[in-house]
Formats: structure tokens, sequence, C-alpha cells
């Protein structure tokens, strides 16, 4: 049996890396330039990589407090890629929308368009979004609770789905001789009312070229593995050696064959961040260059955000002075 390697692209144009920005050799404004993010989707295209991936989050705090981080703004991906699909031909596009902040018709209607747009190459990276930071920005004080993200993910891609297939495939029929242009019996609502969304349909939009774009997923929690393995057509991970990799994998298989999934419906595709040159000294060294642009004060923000915790900045008090949340106003 012949298989083929997936490679996926994550090129935020700010650079992955929290001090890539600093570089030399990177656009200073890269992170909002559209020319560069062309250059970067033709630069993954003519490598043969299948889809160039765009996390994102619904809040400016990431990572540092001090200024220091090209990832605090950028483009909104679905926007970013209807742009990018009219430069390229093959490559697909993973964007990120949030199933907490986000209502599905949007949602639908949106990856529907870019599908369209791109003429097949769309893909929802669906996330429950992380932090109270979006929270506060969509009238709310506080996160939902774990749980209650992922129950209320379950039914919001549902929604989505449902809304996609709303029109049949040859529902349009444009005919100019009769008046016709879609047939009504090949139309219809889903009127669905559920625990978190009431939704009637049908969508305004035409059933996407690909039916569903893809669906992709990166939970890594007992209820994030169980809704992946129920769902996701490829699933985003970043252990940390070979091992747990391993294991990761073969729960998530599991988990989806006990659903009646069969195994090669999952992609499962591992993240890294490769550093190359001629010799182990050359990548080496450019290792060391990037990390020696970080900014001691974003970096412990950045570790703090990743830990969840403040007590990095207790620890090292006295060498650096650690990011504060700002009051609030008023």
């Amino acid at each position: 049996m012949s298989r083929k390697l997936r490679l996926g692209a994550f090129l935020p144009g700010g650079g992955q890396h929290v001090a890539a920005w600093r570089h030399p050799d990177q656009p200073l404004d890269g992170a909002v330039s559209l020319a560069f993010h062309q250059e970067l989707a033709a630069l993954a295209e003519r490598g043969l990589f299948d889809a160039y991936f765009l996390a994102d989050t619904l809040s400016a705090e990431i990572g540092g407090r001090e200024g220091g981080s090209a990832k605090a703004a950028g483009f909104e991906p679905l926007t970013l890629f209807a742009a990018l699909s009219v430069t390229t031909k093959h490559i697909g596009f993973i964007a990120t929308a949030s199933t907490s902040y986000e209502e599905p018709y949007h949602v639908a209607r949106r990856f529907a368009s870019l599908d369209m747009i791109s003429g097949g190459r769309a893909a929802w990276n669906v996330v429950t979004s992380h932090g109270d930071g979006p929270a506060r920005n969509f009238g709310l004080a506080a996160q939902y609770g774990h749980d209650a993200r992922y129950a209320r993910a379950a039914e919001h891609l549902d929604v989505v789905k449902q809304l996609w297939d709303s029109w049949e495939d040859d529902a349009f029929l444009r005919d100019r001789a009769t008046g016709v242009y879609f047939d009504p019996e090949k139309v219809r609502p889903i009127r669905h009312e559920g625990a978190f969304f009431r939704v009637e349909g049908p969508l305004n939009a035409p059933r996407p070229p690909q039916g569903h774009p893809v669906i992709v997923q990166a939970g890594q929690s007992e209820t994030g593995r169980d809704f992946a393995a129920a769902s996701a057509e490829v699933i985003f991970t970043t252990q940390q050696d070979l091992a747990s990799a391993q294991a990761f994998y073969a729960d998530v298989k599991g988990r989806a064959a006990a659903l009646g999934r069969a195994s090669d419906e999952i992609l499962i595709m591992p993240g890294l961040a490769p550093f190359i040159g001629a010799t182990k000294a050359e990548a080496q060294a450019k290792y060391d260059a990037l990390n020696a642009l970080i900014l001691p004060e974003e970096g412990i923000g950045l570790l703090n955000a990743l830990t969840g915790g403040r007590w990095i900045c207790r620890a090292i008090l006295w060498t650096v002075r650690c990011p504060r949340r700002p009051r609030p106003r008023g």
C-alpha cells in the first residue's frame, strides 16, 4: 500500500517564534503584509505542502505585555485566505474559527464562501478558545467552563454541517428561459433547536464544493480527544517526544474506532519547528541567534501564558521585571 506524506505549513506573517519579526531577513510589517503572505503561500505551494494553516485568537493577549510580540495583531484568517486563494492553485487553507464566540450561521457562510472562492480548498480548525481575554471581548466576565465549551462546540459543529447541507448540490437551475433560479424542492430549513443554538436556516450560500470543508481539531484534554475522535478529519498535535506522540496517536485512533470510524478517517499531524543548516552546528547557530532576539520580559510573559500561572514571575522577579496585568478602567 502506497502512502503519501502530508505537510501543513504554519506560517503567521509575523513569525511563529516570538522574536522572529526582529530577524534581519524578516519584514517588520510581515504580520499585516498581504504581499508577504502571498510570498509565503507561493513558497509553500511550490514546496508541495498540502495546506497553509493559521491559528487565531479573539484577543490581543498573546505572549508578553511589553510590546515585543508581533502576534498581538494580524489578519483575520478567512479574510486573508480568500485573498491568497486567488494567487494559488493547489494548496489548502486551514482557518481557525471559535465555537465559543462565533455563531454557527456566520461560520457556515464564511467557510462555504472560502470553499467556493478557493475551488474546494477550505478547512476549518475548530477551536473552543481558551482564556478570559476573548470572553471579555464578547460581553462575558470569564470563559465558559471546559465541559460547557466542548458541549457548545459539538452542537455548533452539528449546526454548521446541517447548514452546509441545507441546499442540495444541484439545487441551482439558473434557467433563463423559465426564469427559475433554483428548485425550491432542493432547499430546506434546518429548524435546529438545541441547548445553545436556535437556527432556522437554510444557509444563504450554496453547498460548498467539498460538501463539508475539512474539519481540523487540536484538543489535547480527555474531552478534547473525544471531540476530535468523533468529528475531526485532521488532528494537529504537538507532543514533545516519540513515546508520547505514539501514545496520543493510539489513544485517539482507539477512541475513533470505538465510535465506529475507520482508522484512516483521521489524519494526525504532529507539529515541529525545524532549524535547517548544512551541518548541525549551522542549524544550532540559527536557533541560538533567533533565541537571542527574545526580550526577557516577553519570554517571561510567554512562559506565563503557556503555563497559566504567575509563579515564573515570582521566581525570577529579582532578575527581570515581570509583565503586569492592566488595571480595569472605570
